[in-house]
This record gives C-alpha cells, sequence and structure tokens, in this order.
C-alpha cells in the first residue's frame, strides 16, 4: 500500500476514493457553514417571528451565527486531539455521521433554540472533519509535490459546497410546494438544511475500502507513537507558529463570519431587489450566491497552483491580506451596494480572496506540526482561531448594523461588515509578520 502511495505516477484507483471522499467532506464543510447565513433571514422570520432590521433580528441573527461556531471549534480541538491518539480515518468517518445527522435534525427544528442545538453539533462534525481530513491527505502522499497538489485540489471541491447552497436553495425556493411538507409547511430553508445530511449516506458505503494513515498506522505498531499534549504546542520549537498562525487564521475566519455570511441579508434590501415579492428576493439571494461559488473555485484554483510552483509561502499570504484591506471596502461602501446587478460581481471578488486565504492554511498548517501533534495543532489553529476568535467577528457586524450610519437596514449592515473587515484585514497584516516560513518537508517527532 505505501509503495502505490509513494507512486510518482498517475493516482491508483485507491487513491481517487480517497481524494473523493476528502473532496466530498470539504464540499460539505463549506456547505454546512455557509448555509446558515442564507438561510437565516427566512428562518427568523418564521420561528421568531422577528422583521429584518429590528433590534430582535439582529440579536437571534449574532447568536445563530456566533454560538454554533464557537460550540463548533471546541468540539474541533476535542476531535484534533482524538484524531492524533484514535487514528485519521476513524475520526473522519464519525464526524462526517456526526454533522450529517445533525443537519438533518436542524431542518426539523421547530425552534430557535432547537436549531441552534443542532447547528452547534452541524459545527462541531464540520470542524473535526476538516482537521482529520489533512492530516489524513497529507501522511497518505508522502511525495511532496503529490502531497501539495492533492491537498491543494482537494480543498478546490470546497467550493462545489457553495455550488450546492446556491443551487439547493433556488429549487427549494422556486419549487418548494412539490416537496414533502415538513411540520406542516413547504419552508424552503428547512429542505436546504435537511440537505446537508447526504454525505453520511455514500461514506457508509465506501468507509471499509478506506485505508488508514500509513505513517500513523506504522508509529503506533512501533510503539513509537507519543501521545499528543496541548502543552507541546507551547513550547520553544512551536510556540511561534502556533500563536501566530492560530491569530492570522482568526483574521481570515473573521473575513467569513464578519462579512460573507452577511450578503445573503444585504441583497434583499439593495435596489431594484429591494420591491421584488419575497420568493423572487430569495431567488436574487441565490443568484448573487452563485457568484460568490465562481469566485471561491477560481480562488480554490489558484492557490492549488500557486503552492505548487512557488515555494516561498509567505509572500502569497501577504499578498492576500493587502488585496482584501483594498476591496472589501471598495466593494462594501462604493456603488456597487446602490445596484444588486453590480454587487455580485464585487462578492465575486470578495469571495475568491477569502477562499485563496482559506486554502493557504489548509496547505500550511500539515507542515509546521510534528506527526503526533499534527491533529491536535491544526485543530488548534483552525478550530480555536477559526471557530472561536473569529465568530466574534460575526457578533460584532450584527451590533455595529445597530449604530451604523445608512438610509436602510442593508446598507446599515453593508458598512458595518466593512468596518470589521478592515479591522481584521489590518490585524492580520501586522501578525504576518512574525508567522514563521515552513521547511520544505514535514516535521518528524
Amino acid at each position: 500500500m505505501e509503495a502505490a502511495l509513494n507512486a510518482p505516477a498517475r493516482l491508483t484507483a485507491k487513491q481517487w476514493l480517497i481524494c473523493a471522499t476528502a473532496g466530498l467532506g470539504f464540499a460539505f464543510d463549506l456547505y454546512e457553514i455557509v448555509v446558515q447565513g442564507i438561510v437565516l433571514r427566512p428562518m427568523l422570520m418564521e420561528l421568531g417571528p422577528y422583521q429584518p432590521g429590528t433590534k430582535e433580528f439582529n440579536h437571534w441573527a449574532g447568536l445563530m451565527l456566533f454560538l454554533p461556531a464557537v460550540i463548533g471549534g471546541l468540539g474541533g480541538l476535542v476531535g484534533g486531539y482524538l484524531t492524533d491518539r484514535i487514528g485519521r480515518k476513524r475520526v473522519l468517518v464519525a464526524s462526517i455521521v456526526l454533522y450529517g445527522v445533525a443537519a438533518f435534525c436542524s431542518g426539523m427544528a421547530t425552534s430557535l433554540v432547537e436549531v441552534i442545538f443542532w447547528r452547534c453539533l452541524t459545527v462541531a462534525g464540520v470542524c473535526i472533519e476538516f482537521v482529520a481530513a489533512i492530516a489524513w491527505l497529507t501522511e497518505l502522499f508522502p511525495d511532496s509535490r503529490r502531497r501539495e497538489s492533492v491537498l491543494g485540489f482537494s480543498q478546490v471541491c470546497a467550493s462545489m459546497g457553495n455550488l450546492l447552497i446556491a443551487g439547493v436553495y433556488f429549487v427549494a425556493v422556486t419549487w418548494a410546494e412539490q416537496f414533502p411538507e415538513v411540520h406542516g409547511g413547504h419552508s424552503p430553508w428547512r429542505y436546504t438544511l435537511i440537505f446537508g445530511a447526504l454525505p453520511a449516506i455514500p461514506l457508509m458505503i465506501i468507509r471499509p475500502f478506506l485505508p488508514e494513515s500509513p505513517l500513523w498506522m506504522a508509529r503506533r505498531a512501533a510503539g513509537t507513537l507519543r501521545r499528543p499534549r496541548i502543552r507541546e504546542l507551547f513550547e520553544p520549537r512551536l510556540r511561534n507558529a502556533t500563536i501566530v498562525s492560530t491569530l492570522l487564521v482568526g483574521c481570515c475566519y473573521a473575513l467569513a463570519f464578519g462579512v460573507l455570511q452577511h450578503i445573503p441579508r444585504i441583497v434583499p434590501g439593495l435596489p431594484p431587489v429591494v420591491d421584488l415579492p419575497r420568493q423572487n428576493q430569495e431567488q436574487w439571494v441565490s443568484w448573487v450566491h452563485l457568484h460568490a461559488d465562481v469566485g471561491a473555485i477560481l480562488g480554490r484554483l489558484a492557490l492549488a497552483g500557486l503552492v505548487i510552483w512557488f515555494a516561498s509561502r509567505l509572500p502569497m499570504l501577504k499578498a492576500f491580506l493587502w488585496a482584501s484591506l483594498l476591496v472589501f471596502p471598495l466593494v462594501l461602501l462604493g456603488p456597487a451596494t446602490g445596484d444588486a446587478a453590480v454587487f455580485k460581481y464585487g462578492v465575486l471578488a470578495l469571495t475568491l480572496l477569502v477562499s485563496l486565504q482559506y486554502s493557504f492554511w489548509g496547505n500550511y498548517l500539515p507542515r509546521v506540526f510534528p506527526l503526533h501533534l499534527r491533529g491536535t495543532g491544526e485543530s488548534f489553529a483552525a478550530s480555536f482561531g477559526g471557530r472561536v476568535l473569529a465568530p466574534i467577528a460575526a457578533l460584532a457586524t450584527t451590533q455595529l448594523s445597530n449604530i451604523m450610519p445608512g438610509a436602510s437596514p442593508a446598507l446599515k449592515l453593508a458598512h458595518s461588515t466593512a468596518l470589521v473587515a478592515v479591522v481584521a484585514c489590518v490585524c492580520a497584516i501586522v501578525l504576518s509578520r512574525w508567522l514563521p516560513e515552513p521547511g520544505p518537508e514535514l516535521l518528524e517527532d
């Protein structure tokens, strides 16, 4: 098996199965993270019921975007530890089943408290899956060029999750009456959440054919696999990488939580969408989101090519951050917010920049932590930085929108997202000065 996995030529059937499994997980990872922003408005209007722009609406919107991310991030920390203790594949499979079941239950919820509970479990499964999958792929493909290629292009599949959301939500909004009733109604947001349970089905079929990480298995069999300890992340050789990468991941994810997840609530308030019937407004939300999907795919593809041909990582990250500092306020404060037809192209650019940074961290983090700490280190940076610290941006955006200037709730929200984006980018640019450049090979224990 090791010989097959080390082969520099074309991928084998088993390797394709491995990549497909990870790609499916990445696609629904992003689906489950982004879907909350899409369904938030109609869900609060139905279960609250609260009207957009009111303090009650903004309060619950902040909780819906903040609590699942934080609880999910804490769950991701536990999952990263388990990934190093009991194996990459076991945790990967269990996490996908967890968020599949929880996603189905969230679509069946009858109260906002119920939705938050199931969404917390869903996002916890997503956080665990991301860490386990990255560690798994990193060790299944030891050849450095092949590994960079597989990590980069498999994460392109995450953008398929965005496409799924746009398509599923458009279908649900347009043909909801054709679907079976859920709690006596045909709410599109329910069908969109329930669809997130899909990946658990094929996974149960292919699970027996998936190999465990050969490096992890070899160390465990030889009795040389060290027990992961979080305090090791803060010992001198890893302290700088741990702290700086965690804070930088938090800044990157703040752009998603503080800006991108609020786009679906901005669109219905922009001309000429604001004058359309509600069903047509929600169709516009899916249409704008489709442009975000294109930006996400372009960003993932661009990073996948860059990491193969460029050895140095830090100049790339700094370029992404400076571009974000320029483009985010330009789109959110400029004339694009005066016309939804123009705004959708600005959203494409914003999503492209965030996707570049997402994929950057997927390739960077496995290279700065040793084998026995790979899952733990990744989960600390991605879960604590990306799921505990970053969601503060979602809470800040919803609260700032109550006091920001603007002629409508949509413009107030756009202005608050611009402020949050600028703060996140400035902090990231400053922190990037201390980020270490990873070596060409994976760290040994």
